[in-house]
């Protein structure tokens, strides 16, 4: 049976219990696609097409017209697209500008994928669209890190409207994935004028979970 996600607050105590999960060798989860794909490749495409989805209905209620981004690249450690002068790293994922569009490590994700569960795509997936979003939307901060917790509140409420519309389902461990995906993706130190820095793993869920209880207009 499709159940709604307990309250996000929860999802923040249970990282200890997100931990053991893991430990323990537990089975994936089923997976959150309402069709009941279970492949990476499947996940990777729902992913990117109901957020994109919903940002197009999000842009229509504000009388704009939300531009798709232009390619979705897959590479293979450092054998990614450049950004201007910047190389594509290995183990990332990231947004260009400039070409307007996105490019992930496939190996590195597809490991988050079998070893984290779906989770990690619906994190990961939504907050580099957040990305593409703020460039339409011309947002600005001075520090990266406000950036970077902006498009995380923006995954939490992206996939907090596609499960409340039953674009998603979600099953007992979800919640368990999405900890120990923000969790895993969280700086050591909060350096705030690291021009680097995403945030601490606390930081990362925080502002997840402000978009997942609150919406994207929130963030």
């Amino acid at each position: 049976m499709t159940r709604a996600l307990p309250p996000i607050t929860r999802l923040l105590t249970g990282l200890l219990v997100a931990a053991m999960v893991a430990a323990c060798g537990v089975v994936r989860a089923p997976s959150m696609d309402r069709r009941g794909a279970d492949s990476f490749e499947d996940d990777v495409v729902t992913a990117r097409t109901l957020t994109e989805q919903f940002w197009s209905r999000q842009f229509q209620q504000l009388g704009r017209t939300y531009r798709p981004i232009s390619d979705f690249i897959p590479y293979s450690g450092s054998a990614g697209p450049s950004c201007g002068d910047e190389a594509a790293v290995p183990n990332n994922a990231f947004y260009c500008p400039l070409g307007h569009f996105i490019a992930f490590d496939q190996e590195w994700m597809e490991g988050l994928w079998s070893d984290m569960g779906d989770g990690s795509v619906y994190v990961i997936i939504p907050h580099e669209l957040g990305h593409a979003v703020q460039a339409q939307l011309r947002t600005s901060f001075a520090l990266n890190v406000q950036i970077e917790l902006q498009a995380d509140c923006y995954a939490g409420g992206t996939l907090s409207a596609l499960v409340a519309s039953g674009a998603l389902t979600t099953e007992p461990g979800d919640e368990n994935e999405l900890i120990r995906s923000l969790a895993a993706a969280g700086d050591p130190t909060d350096d705030w004028l690291n021009p680097a820095a995403h945030g601490t793993a606390e930081q990362r869920q925080a502002s997840f979970a402000r978009g997942y209880r609150d919406g994207v207009g929130a963030c």
